[in-house]
């Protein structure tokens, strides 16, 4: 009931695979590290290159438990097809992974939370508001989902994709955020980006003082350099590999 079954994979995946496996279990610690996650719900979904295989967390685990080894490979269907796979994993988490994985191939990472701050930003009527640079960030790649309850009818997968569309964050209403990222690392920048929009802005509606805005001509200015803006040398390439070594420091043991 309590133990969680050992497992190492490394010999018997590919060198992509197990990468993806590392880093992906490096963004589930991460999780824990910032307080983002929720008991052992939301989800961090990452293609492995070269396929249109998924990883998953396995459900049931809390993330600070989640390592490379017990990480769940799904097709795009949902169905496991990890050999001896001694876990399930969630439909609703999977409903919303597939669903955005299909829509945006080119994109390897889906990072989906339920932080307070995001669901109370995306339960307003006039969603994020541009009070900070990170909310200049977002707004830049910005869409919204309607609540339609727990996430496990099929036929919400077009309306989610159809809201993507190509942008990189989302806010689900009543519900919590969505990132993608060509990149383990570039989700988790734009999730670090679009939390940290959301956090300021209730702290700013919070105060009665005027408020100043973000100039639209900004927004748009960072939306034409939307491929660079924290992808690549300013972002997800640089900042990553620091991630994954504060990951080591913190739980020695994730890359197992």
């Amino acid at each position: 009931m309590y133990d969680i079954p050992t497992m190492n994979l490394q010999a018997q995946v590919s060198e992509a695979e197990w990468q993806t496996r590392v880093e992906l279990a490096a963004a589930y610690r991460l999780l824990v590290m910032h307080q983002w996650d929720d008991l052992i719900h939301t989800h961090i979904s990452a293609r492995i290159p070269g396929t249109e295989d998924l990883l998953i967390n396995a459900f049931g685990l809390a993330f600070e438990e989640v390592t490379a080894s017990n990480l769940v490979k799904i097709d795009i269907d949902g169905n496991i097809i990890q050999a001896d796979c001694p876990f399930d994993i969630n439909p609703a988490g999977f409903t919303i992974h597939s669903a955005v994985h299909i829509a945006r191939p080119e994109a390897q990472c889906a990072m989906h939370l339920h932080h307070p701050d995001a669901i109370a930003v995306a339960s307003c009527e006039q969603g994020l508001l541009p009070y900070s640079q990170y909310s200049a960030f977002a707004l830049a790649s910005m869409s919204y989902h309607q609540y339609e309850g727990l996430a496990v009818n099929h036929d919400e997968i077009k309306r989610l994709q159809e809201d993507l569309g190509k942008a990189n964050f989302m806010l689900l209403r009543n519900h919590g955020a969505l990132t993608m990222g060509n990149t383990i690392g570039d989700a988790f920048m734009h999730m670090y980006d679009l939390l940290r929009a959301c956090e300021v802005q209730v702290k700013m509606q919070a105060s009665n003082d005027s408020k100043i805005l973000v100039d639209q001509s900004i927004i748009d200015g960072i939306k034409a350099q939307a491929n660079i803006v924290h992808t690549g040398q300013t972002g997800g390439e640089k900042a990553w590999p620091a991630m994954m070594r504060r990951v080591k420091r913190q739980y020695p043991d994730f890359d197992q």
